[in-house]
């Protein structure tokens, strides 16, 4: 049977206990390939501002609704001593795509993590030319983070009206070739979205060699053009889970906070089919409220360290481990059956 075939079928399957092979199956390759530690990544979400108006975000620039805030360097340097702190072996600077924040700007905070704190970088700041990510990843950058959200191009100009879909694929392409640690994923439960270019996502994952995939469900914001669509399911985002480790095989993944915020026992059932990845939010309460891609985020009023000791309580109450290194790539052993 064609892959994409299958791969549509497990996404409409109605028999419980195929999908709870699949689950299993899922959770058997990620111990067989990764181990059962989970990787604790520190994040940072250090601006609100977006020059991109995404109809299904809440950082979108036409948002008049939204308190908007940018940190000075020294205060995101602050937050990464923190994590250091902590114990982490991680951060990740994330942001709307600001261009208040130039690529000199950013590669001298990074230097300063790289050299005061010996922490891994992944830099999560959207689209920027092929001269600024070279720029970024000789400052010490380890890892970039850019979603393309949906592979299918109808789906991406009508949801990213003011974004080339060529464009956000070259620059994937470039921080492959460049040496980076890629990272992408996609949003289960669009508006528009089909059993098909889910499918197709999962495929994409596989053919870029992805480093990580971050996938989460969508969740309607109010001050969108989306507000009042249907949310995502968590059954579908952890079926997307379950095939992306099974066909990706060592490809790092999170339980993402969306998926936890739709569902209470969300983030411990993605680790259960393939996720092995946490990213409590280190970002300080006084902002945090305010990066609403979506509404109603869990773990907003968290202080850091609740946030970090949340994370470990729930590794161990799978029967994981904490990883204690910086969980780098482990290569790219994907399957072509």
């Amino acid at each position: 049977m064609d892959v994409k075939r299958r791969i549509i079928d497990l996404l409409e399957e109605k028999d419980e206990a195929r999908l709870r092979i699949l689950m299993l199956r899922a959770d058997a390759v990620r111990r067989r390939f990764l181990g059962d530690a989970i990787h604790l990544r520190g994040l940072i979400e250090f601006s609100n501002h977006c020059r991109r108006d995404c109809l299904y975000c809440g950082l979108r620039r036409s948002n008049k609704n939204l308190v908007r805030y940018r940190m000075a360097p020294r205060e995101i340097f602050a937050q990464a001593t923190e994590a250091a702190k902590l114990g982490f072996r991680t951060v990740v600077l994330q942001s709307g795509e600001d261009p208040a924040y130039t690529i000199r700007a950013l590669c001298s905070l990074v230097r300063g993590i790289k050299s005061g704190l010996s922490l891994a970088v992944t830099l999560c700041v959207g689209e920027r030319t092929r001269e600024d990510f070279l720029r970024l990843k000789k400052a010490g950058v380890d890892r970039y983070l850019l979603r393309f959200e949906t592979s299918d191009p109808r789906l991406f100009r009508i949801l990213k009206p003011d974004a080339d879909y060529e464009r956000r694929f070259r620059c994937l392409e470039w921080l492959k070739a460049i040496g980076f640690q890629v990272g992408s994923g996609n949003i289960v439960g669009l508006p528009g979205q089909t059993m098909e270019s889910l499918a197709e996502d999962i495929l994409k994952f596989r053919e870029m060699r992805l480093d990580m995939v971050g996938i989460g469900p969508f969740i309607a914001h109010p001050d969108t053009p989306l507000q009042g669509s249907r949310n995502g399911s968590l059954d579908l985002v952890l079926r997307v889970v379950a095939l992306t480790r099974i066909m990706t095989r060592t490809t790092h993944m999170p339980a993402t906070t969306a998926t936890g915020t739709i569902d209470r026992e969300g983030r411990q059932k993605a680790l259960q089919c393939g996720a092995n990845v946490l990213m409590p939010n280190l970002t300080p309460v006084r902002y945090r409220r305010h990066y609403m891609i979506y509404p109603d985020k869990v773990g907003v009023g968290e202080v850091p360290a609740m946030c970090r000791s949340r994370a470990e309580s729930m590794a161990h109450s799978l029967g994981r481990t904490v990883g204690l290194d910086e969980g780098h790539s482990l290569g790219t052993a994907f399957r072509r059956s």
